[in-house]
């Protein structure tokens, strides 16, 4: 009854008309007891609880809230003007089994199915899937060696104090540990930061206290079964300290302890989610948590597939499988992959050849260095020959070193050779090598047939079409980071997938839903607009004459109504 009220080409509205086609109880069935237990909360109910809660990005206790005092969100879900179908502790404990259960991708599914009812994305065919990432901001709060030791050693006094049935002060005050308790470490400890000497022994402190915590963990894990829980907890915890021991500190030629010099990708850097990773996403932009890839259809600009990487791992890391996984999701044959340099590498290119799916990246332009670059000598691989800008060839190939691959294995490298009775009277000599070089050397990258294609497809007309399809990917994650994907607001990388696929979802389901409403209601158009903003216009000036309005602002109040009628024709969604 309230949906006019709340407007009919709202979300909320579009929820309310398709929730159920969206999602069934069924669909949820293997996370409850059908034989005992007492009466639950509609799962579809609480599964579209959930997308209200990423679309309007509110916590627990206010999506509780709302969906019982909010007009907008029971229409939406469905309920009665005075129900309150569920309570904050409902809706966390549905998201708990979604993940146990692993039906976390269940409503992003549910939203490409709809797109293909709809006719949005097409129901057979090929399509082409750009793929892109961008940072995910962590949960955990990112700390220095200092603190990142102390933590590591509080998270392991809590779970040794809750076994021996102590308090954590009273358990760490019997070992003089007391100051990992306290509020702040380096406020506990007090000392001149500019002193050397007094950091140094503070660092001893904290590797010989942090080396007797894990002895008593390892003491203490002895007491229980090999698969309970104190255990795994134990062994997690003591883990995490010991790889940060291991990451940021090292023993000098004296044999005293310091910090590690530089960082590590792979150095954890929050206790609090031990996942968390420092990234970069470009030379001047650094971030520390996970990163968020996406496959965007390119002709639909519908979501088709969602991954949570390491804020370390290459943007190129796992591309492969998030192409297959747009190709199961909408069960539909990729034509190709969009992505742009960072995909373009040539181990990637090789996987995605391997696998026999077509990648479409840029390749990197090389830096200037003032003389001629590789890209002006003509590399014939099938003659294995090679002409340089001032029309000499050579066929003559060296060893040029060694190179690794992802897997670490060894991989020779050739180049080819120009002699010094080439170059030597050459005219361009000076624009081709330095002065202490007898001749020129062009090296072959292992992955060279793969590039050559590259670059000549680049040079045609469909890497036009290419830059420009590429685009939608960049659109729909700009539309995830407006619905709040740059900030976590989860600990750990299977929670944060979680709520990148809810995001997917709702930015899914909101460009479906413009595109349902919109045909459901009669389209005015501009023409008709017109027409009736000057028609109004007559009746304001007939109305002006005959009967005189100085005074009242209530008939002033309807004067913009031409105004409001031609941003109605410039702005259907109005």
């Amino acid at each position: 009854m309230y949906r006019s009220h709340v407007g009919e080409r709202t979300f909320y509205a579009y929820l309310g008309a398709e929730r159920h086609n969206l999602f069934c109880d069924e669909d949820f069935a293997e996370l409850y007891c059908a034989g005992n237990g007492r009466p639950s909360v509609p799962p579809s109910l609480l599964c579209t609880a959930l997308l209200l809660q990423t679309y309007e990005r509110c916590s627990d206790q206010e999506a509780a809230e709302r969906a019982a005092y909010d007009q907008r969100w029971k229409v939406a879900l469905g309920t009665g003007e005075f129900e309150r179908p569920f309570v904050k502790s409902t809706l966390q404990l549905f998201r708990a089994h979604l993940l146990c259960h692993e039906k976390g991708r269940l409503p992003f599914e549910a939203s490409i199915a709809a797109a293909k009812k709809i006719g949005r994305l097409k129901a057979d065919g090929k399509i082409r899937a750009a793929l892109d990432t961008t940072a995910i901001l962590g949960r955990g709060a990112v700390k220095d060696t200092y603190n990142l030791v102390g933590d590591g050693i509080l998270s392991l006094i809590r779970l040794l104090a809750r076994h021996s049935g102590k308090s954590i002060e009273h358990w760490a005050g019997e070992r003089e540990l007391s100051r990992y308790t306290a509020t702040s470490l380096k406020g506990e400890v007090a000392i001149d930061w500019d002193d050397q000497q007094a950091r140094q022994q503070l660092l001893e402190e904290l590797v010989a206290d942090a080396r007797r915590v894990l002895q008593l963990a390892r003491r203490a894990r002895s007491r229980f079964a090999a698969n309970s829980k104190d255990r795994t907890r134990l062994e997690k915890a003591s883990a995490v300290l010991s790889q940060i021991l291991l990451e940021d500190l090292e023993t000098d030629e004296d044999g005293r302890v310091r910090i590690h010099k530089g960082t590590s990708g792979q150095r954890i850097c929050s206790v609090h989610d031990p996942e968390m990773r420092h990234g970069r996403k470009s030379a001047s932009v650094r971030f520390d948590g996970h990163k968020l890839a996406v496959a965007a259809d390119v002709e639909s600009q519908v979501l088709v597939a969602v991954d949570v990487l390491a804020g370390s791992a290459k943007d190129d890391e796992g591309s492969l499988e998030l192409a297959q996984q747009a190709m199961a999701n909408t069960g539909l044959e990729l034509e190709a992959a969009l992505g742009d340099c960072a995909y373009g590498t040539g181990p990637n290119r090789q996987r995605f050849a391997e696998a026999g799916v077509t990648l479409l990246a840029k390749v990197p332009v090389r830096p200037e260095t003032g003389l001629f670059s590789k890209d002006e000598f003509a590399i014939d691989l099938d003659a294995q020959s090679c002409r340089c800008p001032a029309g000499e060839v050579t066929r003559h190939l060296v060893s040029a070193g060694a190179s690794k691959n992802a897997a670490g294995e060894r991989m020779p490298l050739k180049a080819f050779q120009f002699s010094a009775t080439q170059c030597g009277p050459c005219a361009l000599r000076e624009r081709c090598f330095t002065k202490n070089q007898h001749g020129r050397l062009v090296r072959l990258n292992p992955y060279e047939a793969l590039h050559q294609a590259a670059r000549q497809w680049q040079r045609g007309d469909e890497f036009a079409v290419f830059r420009k399809q590429r685009q939608v990917v960049e659109h729909r994650l700009a539309r995830m980071v407006q619905l709040g994907i740059r900030q976590a607001r989860y600990v750990g990388r299977e929670k944060t997938l979680l709520q990148a696929l809810m995001v997917a979802a709702v930015a899914n389901l909101t460009l479906i839903g413009g595109q349902v409403l919109g045909s459901r209601l009669p389209t005015i158009t501009t023409t008709a607009l017109m027409a009736l903003g000057a028609a109004l216009t007559v009746a304001v000036a007939v109305r002006a004459t005959m009967f005189p309005t100085t005074g009242n602002p209530g008939w002033r109040v309807r004067l913009p109504i031409l105004a409001r009628l031609r941003m109605a024709g410039s702005r259907p969604d109005l």
